[in-house]
């Protein structure tokens, strides 16, 4: 591990004269995009960081305060597996790819760059948070995912660079050129080009959309090309608390919204996020996240298992047939205006397996919510007892149907409600506000966003965490303003 290197690394990068060349070229355009991208105004502040010191699962991360432009961005693979296999489809058992095989040059750097263009997209996403954070301990949490976001772009590029040649070299640039939200020269992926212009949107971005990157990940980090797999092991290290940011925050203003309900019934009289704010947002983001797995019925899932490129969530652990060239797998599609189940082979379904994944993992985010509400002495309905009048009665929070607002695959010529059933165009745009944020609703909560940098001190809509970090108290100064 050369931690003290211009590019940090544990690649022996500086063995490679081409290589370190062409990435200590690129180094500085990165630096220029994060100036020009990155959490704007607090370049110069020191933020209480974790950085990267080893691969290992025990002690792998060292905290200190850093400058952001100065952080030991880098090059970070878990170690080589010897006698490494290919772990299904065509090629299962085969030796694994040192190498980019020829046939699969294109389906590999189209993996590759799709998932690198989501890293800086989500900084750019995310850039103004900064003024508006509600503590000092969300600030830091806020910068510790732009940072980490930044060196899982680095580790994309490193792919790029060092297998794809030439090509490798201009898509490494073109993940600079790009901007979230930008009509000429957006994102990739639609998600990544949505606004996350206050703190309830990054909290679903970081629990819905970092989830996806959890499942995307895992199952490139079952990939038969072996310096892609272990290169997304290390990232999922970090990606666990992105999530957890996103998990935990929501919690957190959940919690708060139950505790100024007990004070005034509409808490927007409070300066509280309504609950019925709170699943407009959760429908928003969760819809969204779902198009990034991609159509329900997919010839390049197919074609990437088969290739041993892109496998299934834990693949080795939970499956026994690593082949899947017989299974099928039925699911719900529109014909003739009417939902009926169609059955698909399972390598062309393998999309929508890993999208129920990730479905069921939200779902234990949401139970914990629900159990917030519930400790505050709020509950659903079906849980109050005939004439019990010491807890109050709400809604629980749910996800919406994956058939719900979707804009890729199956559904996304179609409308559909919450639960999932086919309806007319003209009754989705009737009841759309009630099911999705409307601007009314986005800028109450605008309004809401006022920064709160004093120690200890908190915004009036959230809860404070229940701890701090490694063993810090929530008191800490995370930021030095």
């Amino acid at each position: 591990m050369n931690l003290y290197d211009r590019i940090p690394n544990n690649v022996n990068l500086s063995e490679d004269k081409r290589l370190h060349r062409a990435l200590e070229l690129w180094l500085p355009n990165y630096l220029n995009w994060w100036h020009d991208m990155g959490p704007e105004g607090f370049q110069d502040k020191d933020v209480w960081l974790r950085t990267a010191i080893d691969v290992g699962s025990e002690g792998w991360a060292h905290f200190d305060y850093v400058k952001m432009p100065d952080y030991r961005w880098g090059i970070f693979l878990e170690p080589a597996q010897a006698d490494a296999k290919v772990g299904f489809g065509d090629n299962f058992g085969a030796p694994a790819y040192q190498e980019v095989p020829g046939e699969f040059r294109n389906s590999l750097r189209r993996i590759i760059v799709t998932q690198g263009d989501t890293e800086p997209a989500s900084v750019e996403q995310q850039r103004l948070l900064g003024h508006t954070c509600p503590s000092l301990y969300d600030m830091r949490n806020l910068f510790q995912v732009n940072v980490e976001e930044g060196r899982h772009l680095w580790a994309m590029v490193y792919l790029l660079q060092a297998y794809f040649g030439r090509d490798g070299r201009d898509e490494a640039d073109e993940l600079l050129a790009r901007r979230s939200g930008n009509p000429d020269k957006p994102r990739i992926l639609e998600a990544f080009n949505q606004p996350c212009d206050d703190w309830l949107n990054f909290y679903c971005f970081t629990m819905f959309t970092d989830r996806d990157g959890k499942y995307q990940l895992s199952a490139l980090a079952e990939s038969g090309f072996e310096p892609l797999a272990r290169t997304c092991r290390f990232m999922l290290t970090e990606e666990a608390h992105h999530m957890f940011v996103g998990d935990t925050g929501l919690s957190r203003v959940v919690r708060r919204t139950a505790q100024l309900m007990k004070q005034n019934e509409d808490v927007r009289e409070v300066g509280g996020i309504p609950l019925e704010i709170i699943q407009k947002y959760i429908n928003f983001w969760f819809s969204y996240s779902l198009d990034l797995f991609g159509g329900e019925i997919s010839s390049n899932s197919a074609d990437f298992f088969a290739a041993g490129l892109k496998g299934r969530f834990k693949e080795q652990e939970q499956y026994t047939d690593h082949i899947a060239a017989e299974g099928s797998f039925t699911m719900q599609v529109v014909e003739s205006g009417n939902l009926v189940p169609r059955e698909v082979p399972l390598r062309n379904a393998l999309n929508e397996v890993l999208r129920g994944e990730y479905g069921r993992d939200c779902e234990k985010g949401l139970a914990r919510w629900n159990k917030a509400l519930a400790d505050e002495g709020v509950v659903a309905p079906t849980s109050v007892g005939e004439g019990d009048h010491r807890l109050r009665s709400v809604p629980l929070l749910y996800l919406p149907n994956i058939r719900f607002h979707r804009h890729v695959g199956e559904y996304s010529s179609h409308h559909f409600d919450t639960e999932g059933n086919l309806i007319p165009r003209e009754e989705f745009e009737q009841h759309k506000n009630s099911w999705l944020p409307s601007m009314e609703d986005r800028e109450y909560v605008r309004s809401l966003m006022h920064p709160v940098t004093e120690p200890g001190k908190i915004a009036n809509w959230i809860a404070p965490p229940s701890s701090g970090i490694k063993g810090k108290p929530f008191e800490f100064e995370y930021v030095r303003l």
